[in-house]
């Protein structure tokens, strides 16, 4: 009888644990779809995709949640570059702040300290959406976020030309923060195209 017992706990658990197993596999399934969805407006999908998929079970299908997801994800970038950029032009033993990379490399620190601030203003008004104002609120933040790309890329043709290890380095991390910006601004773009009506269940 205690050997019978046993063996339908051991059961019952085993049972258990495949509902939980398959429950997690549902969810994380649901998730996927809600990110690839939002990424699918995008230029630079499989970046989108790893950059965002955290914000999948929050974010859902709301437009405006990955918008600001979007936002937020590259200022973060942007500020991690603009250090090192700094720093960089910081180290005077450094091989990039010397000729002309000195004079781009300080063009790059003054334009990502512009993305940074049009970044910033479009994260405060995306949290601060209303269907009232929606329309004129996506058309600063449009603008906003177009200049910050304009500006990265303003940072990129200052190394035109250029060679080496440490200007390939600083191109790509660069680089990096341009695919971010392009796909916040698609997803911003996405967001004025469904409406305030998203805003409904914020």
């Amino acid at each position: 009888m205690k050997i019978c017992l046993n063996n339908v706990l051991l059961l019952l658990l085993l049972l258990l644990m495949i509902m939980f197993s398959c429950s997690s596999a549902s969810q994380n399934k649901e998730a996927d779809n809600y990110v690839q969805d939002a990424c699918s407006v995008t230029h630079y999908r499989d970046l989108c995709i790893q950059s965002l998929a955290p914000f999948s079970n929050s974010a859902k299908n709301n437009p405006s949640r990955w918008a600001r997801a979007g936002v937020s994800v590259t200022i973060g970038e942007a500020k991690s570059v603009a250090q090192y950029l700094a720093t960089t032009k910081r180290n005077k033993k450094a091989t990039l702040g010397r000729g002309r990379n000195k004079i781009a490399l300080s063009d790059c620190v003054e334009c990502f300290q512009d993305t940074l601030d049009n970044l910033h203003k479009s994260l405060i008004v995306l949290r601060k959406l209303s269907i009232g104002q929606f329309s004129s609120q996506l058309d600063d933040v449009n603008t906003w976020v177009s200049a910050a790309l304009t500006d990265v890329d303003t940072c990129l043709d200052g190394f035109d030309e250029q060679k080496g290890k440490r200007v390939k380095y600083l191109l790509n991390r660069v680089s990096n923060v341009t695919y971010l910006t392009s796909n916040a601004l698609a997803l911003v773009n996405k967001l004025a195209t469904t409406g305030p009506k998203c805003l409904i269940n914020e």
